[in-house]
């Protein structure tokens, strides 16, 4: 981190709730007028003015000389816009038996990508495998590496964001692991540790189809049922950073057993492992999901059976979600929805049969989700956590 880094990043962490209000508000919707920075944030337009001018001074923001718009006499407009290469952040998407690494400039555009492969998902080899992309990136981008501000990890689990610990991670095998505290030592920079769905949620709030959006919910399918909310402009994580775990709401047969340990869980029945289950259980022999999307798709009973068990809770499981928080709009994403011609007739009808009253006007939509986009993800929870 350079000396004009350091500086910024002093100057955002050490900014008023107002001046931390305007950097976000012209860093999710610049180019902006000051005017319309105080309507969106409730402040005068003053207090506006006096928090952009250090961005302006220090290289954040970006204010050309204001213009009269349309002609019209009156007060000129004065446009902001973020300065999108003032800073870079680091965003590291950890699964099972791999890590995806971005670098990204601070409007989350992708400079660089790095990808390895874990042989061994325990913390020792994740924690080397993300020290080993984080120094690719830092030579692909060469002099740029000055300007990385910090990092940003996802992991599926409990997260402990602000301690930096995996309280539990059932697919990684991890508990009370002090990760991001290990990381940030080793690397010698900020590291923001957060639930995987959290942060795909903080990038879509930001810079993704919730900026401008009330209320939202993502629900992920694939290894896991993970789901992130975003309510009344803020993302929800709760008093305990599990707020959404939807995977984990006891809808299913109390004798069907999750890999978290706990019986009757929506991922016992809807993830890709307990489709495998069901499906290689049925043909006696091993079937991988690939497999059993294959033989669902010619007509096998076995696996279209899996799948409409799976959907059908999956479908159960966010209209609880909706009863209880009332979004919008839920977006369905994951490795699973490149096959979601498999689960959408059920899920839709479940979601029909129990959603209540009003809340059946939820929009059901689904945006597939690449593994470099849950790393942007990461990357913007760095980004946020660092303004807020």
């Amino acid at each position: 981190m350079d000396h004009d880094t350091a500086a910024r990043t002093s100057l955002i962490r050490s900014a008023s709730d107002a001046g931390s209000k305007v950097f976000a508000t012209i860093l999710t919707r610049s180019p902006i007028s000051r005017i319309d920075i105080a309507r969106q944030t409730g402040l005068s337009q003053a207090a506006v003015t006096k928090a952009v001018s250090p961005l302006v001074a220090a290289g954040l923001v970006d204010a050309p000389p204001a213009a009269h718009r349309d002609g019209n006499p009156g007060r000129p407009v004065a446009p902001v816009s973020i300065v999108p290469e003032a800073m870079i952040m680091l965003g590291v998407k950890v699964n099972v038996d791999e890590i995806i690494a971005v670098a990204t400039d601070l409007g989350t555009a992708v400079l660089a990508v790095e990808r390895r492969l874990v042989p061994h998902h325990d913390p020792d080899a994740v924690l080397e495998a993300i020290v080993e992309v984080v120094g690719v990136l830092e030579a692909a981008l060469g002099e740029r590496s000055a300007a990385i501000a910090g990092l940003g990890v996802s992991v599926s689990g409990d997260v402990d964001t602000q301690a930096g610990v995996v309280r539990e991670s059932a697919i990684m095998g991890w508990r009370d692991e002090p990760f991001g505290a290990r990381l940030q030592e080793r690397l010698g920079r900020p590291v923001t540790l957060e639930n995987d769905v959290h942060a795909l949620t903080v990038g879509e709030h930001w810079f993704g189809v919730g900026l401008g959006t009330a209320s939202f919910a993502i629900v992920t399918i694939g290894r896991g049922i993970g789901s992130g909310l975003h309510l009344n402009g803020q993302v929800v994580t709760g008093a305990y950073g599990v707020a959404g775990e939807i995977g984990h709401l006891p809808l299913a047969d109390p004798q069907r057993i999750c890999p978290c340990g706990r019986q009757g869980c929506v991922e016992a029945v809807a993830s890709t492992a307990a489709i495998e289950a069901a499906v290689s259980a049925a043909h006696g022999r091993p079937i991988a999901i690939d497999e059993a999307v294959k033989l669902a798709h010619s007509g096998d009973r076995a696996a279209e059976a899996a799948f409409q068990e799976a959907s059908a809770i999956i479908g159960t499981a966010i209209a609880t979600l909706v009863n209880l928080t009332g979004p919008e709009l839920v977006i369905i994403g994951g490795e699973g929805v490149s096959n979601f011609d498999l689960y959408d007739a059920t899920l839709r009808s479940a979601f029909d049969a129990h959603a209540f009253g009003a809340a059946a006007r939820c929009r059901i939509v689904v945006r597939p989700h690449t593994f470099e986009d849950w790393a942007r993800g990461a990357a913007a929870a760095a980004i946020q956590s660092l303004v807020l």
